[in-house]
């Protein structure tokens, strides 16, 4: 019998390899840091009824590849029947060898349903006939995926207008029965869109209900941000996230500040000078607010968002239409990160580059404000988005190794809306033993397991743990 594709030693090159995987990171825990998973289906151990539902409900990965395959918007994102989609995806995965695409689906098959045969559209048939019976398993809800996987703690994205009552319930033994530990994750980015003034009035309105509070100026809308800030750090959240195409450091006046928001709440758009200088004096805020609680700020930087817009005004926002943005990004980061350091009010940072150009930018920018007591207190974060896949993920290690100390990284995040995603971690752990074992067998690290032990236990789970600051089970 032949191999089969996704095998014990799958991306392990050598023997060295194949040691630090097997005796040291595979059986290391998870901590999914940052991903986009409903807290609702946690809470609620949803039972996913095939693989549409947990595989390709919301997944643009796929649906750009499928649309790359001339598969129409109607099987993608449009009203077609689901089994039907996952058939027009089944066609399409034979056209993704060497798109990690490829590598994914079959690890996801392997790992959550025992599949070795290879996806296609004459198998198709009878993988969502298995996977469909094995979904109605208890083992393949949503929270008992966690316990599966061994999930000790995940962070959702969340809005600051969300009601969390999914994470309490989470949080409260008595209506949740298993041992994960879900967090919600402060994303404010709706606070800076002083510039689309009907959306943000009407985000306003939300946050005005979420807080209790009327929110008629600049300083109503800061008690407010800090109202909810405050309600996250109560149960339990730790972290902060922003989505930027670029940082924001065109820093003006508290009253400037005011002006644009005065502005904006009456119905008139700041103009993008206007907007970015509001934008930077909240952001200034933000980082304040982490340092004062001892949060972790993740910032996502270099997407160039919703690019097809005939597709997003029929569809909407995150449906596989954003790429990699090519905007300069040193100077307004290290002007922010700078601001924040002068003012003491610098909080631990993890920063995720969209633009692979850009890595020994943001590998060294972390050096620059590091302060001699966190270790590793400003973070190259891990490869993200279209840097997610194997030969992204050892530029990202170079970079950070080359200028940085890869000892102290705290590791992968899954960033998916999937439930099947959480071989994402056994992907990357795969790639980082296989860049170590190559290492050593040619002579570049020490082949000694009392170093390489602690570095690689380290980078799946004990940094993050240790870094992040959360309560784990």
């Amino acid at each position: 019998m032949p191999t089969p594709f996704i095998h014990d030693d799958f991306l392990l090159q050598t023997s060295t390899a194949q040691r630090l995987y097997h005796d040291y990171a595979a059986g290391q825990p998870i901590l999914d840091y940052h991903n986009h998973l409903p807290p609702q289906d946690i809470a609620e151990n949803r039972q996913f009824n095939d693989l549409f539902e947990i595989w390709l409900e919301g997944d643009h990965y796929k649906w750009r590849a499928m649309r790359a395959n001339g598969v129409d918007e109607s099987l993608v994102t449009g009203n077609a029947d689901p089994y039907q989609k996952f058939l027009a995806f089944a066609r399409t995965v034979p056209h993704t060898l060497r798109n990690p695409l490829y590598h994914w689906t079959h690890l996801e098959l392997k790992r959550y349903f025992g599949i070795d045969e290879l996806l296609d559209e004459n198998n198709a048939p009878a993988i969502w006939e298995k996977t469909k019976a094995a979904l109605a398993e208890p083992e393949n809800r949503a929270a008992a995926i966690l316990d599966r996987f061994q999930v000790k703690a995940l962070c959702t994205t969340d809005d600051p207008t969300a009601d969390l009552r999914w994470h309490q319930q989470i949080a409260d033994p008595e209506k949740f029965d298993f041992s994960v530990k879900a967090y919600p994750t402060f994303r404010p980015d709706k606070a800076l869109n002083v510039h689309q003034p009907e959306d943000f009035n009407a985000w306003l309105n939300d946050l005005e209900k979420a807080s209790d509070t009327s929110i008629t100026t600049l300083f109503d809308l800061r008690n407010a941000l800090k109202n909810r800030h405050d309600f996250f750090h109560s149960i339990g959240g730790r972290l902060s996230d922003h989505g930027l195409s670029r940082c924001y450091a065109n820093f003006g006046t508290e009253s400037s500040a005011a002006a644009v928001f005065d502005k904006a709440r009456a119905g008139t758009a700041a103009t993008p000078e206007e907007q970015s200088e509001f934008a930077s004096h909240l952001m200034l805020y933000f980082g304040q607010l982490d340092a004062e609680k001892g949060w972790t700020k993740q910032m996502h930087i270099g997407a160039l968002r919703n690019n097809n817009r005939r597709l997003f005004r029929e569809v909407g926002a995150d449906i596989g239409c954003d790429s990699i943005g090519d905007l300069s990004q040193a100077e307004a980061l290290s002007a922010y990160l700078g601001r924040l350091d002068e003012d003491d009010a610098l909080p631990k940072v993890v920063f995720y580059n969209l633009n692979p150009s850009d890595n020994y930018v943001f590998a060294t920018m972390a050096g620059n404000f590091q302060d001699g007591r966190t270790a590793g207190k400003i973070q190259f974060g891990s490869g993200w988005w279209f840097l997610d896949q194997k030969q992204a993920m050892e530029w990202q290690i170079d970079a950070l190794s080359n200028c940085g100390l890869l000892s102290r990284f705290i590791g992968m995040l899954t960033d998916s809306r999937s439930f099947m995603s959480f071989p994402r971690h056994e992907y990357f752990r795969r790639t980082l033993c296989n860049l170590l074992g190559n290492d050593v067998e040619n002579g570049l690290i020490p082949d000694n397991d009392g170093m390489l032990q602690p570095l690689v236990e380290n980078i799946c789970f004990g940094n993050a743990r240790d870094f992040l600051g959360l309560e784990l089970p």
